[in-house]
């Protein structure tokens, strides 16, 4: 089972995400994928999310192996989020968006991928920005694409998105 969890910045995608995890066999597994550099701010956002989670779920880093490290993990697993592991790719470095889909298609338990929604926002001013969006906006395509369910968060409240293609 793949559920992917679309939301804007402070949306409440992952609160959301993690919810839905309490009702997943154990063990659970957080793939975190952000990097923490000297941003306090950004360190005190980290810190609220690990506080919320449950003690018994393990956390795990990921870089740019994401797909390996996916392939390596047993029962359920939480990816939080695609977004920084686009960024960590670095301007023009593709994204192998079918490495990902084929390791979270290869995955005997659950799991809940969450994901920035860049497609509402503003048009980005910088060729970065336009290219992060796109490259972004592309992998949740595949991903939805492979999911069995995806849900739009929007000021905490989430929507099933349909199907249809």
């Amino acid at each position: 089972m793949i559920t992917l969890i679309l939301g804007g910045a402070r949306s409440g995608k992952s609160a959301y995400a993690e919810r839905l995890m309490g009702r997943l066999p154990p063990p659970i597994t957080y793939v975190a994928t952000l990097r923490l550099g000297d941003d306090p701010d950004l360190s005190d956002r980290v810190a609220r999310h690990r506080q919320r989670r449950p003690a018994d779920w393990r956390t795990v880093e990921a870089g740019l192996d994401l797909p390996d490290v996916l392939d390596r993990l047993p029962g359920s697993v939480l990816l939080d989020s695609l977004g920084p592991w686009v960024a960590a790719h670095g301007d023009g470095v593709p994204v192998d968006d079918d490495a990902l889909c084929s390791a979270l298609r290869g995955r005997s338990g659950a799991t809940v991928v969450v994901s920035e929604e860049v497609g509402l926002g503003v048009h980005p001013s910088s060729a970065a920005g336009r290219h992060f969006r796109d490259d972004l906006g592309n992998l949740n395509q595949a991903v939805a694409s492979v999911a069995d369910q995806v849900f739009l968060v929007v000021a905490g409240r989430a929507l099933l998105l349909d199907g249809s293609p």
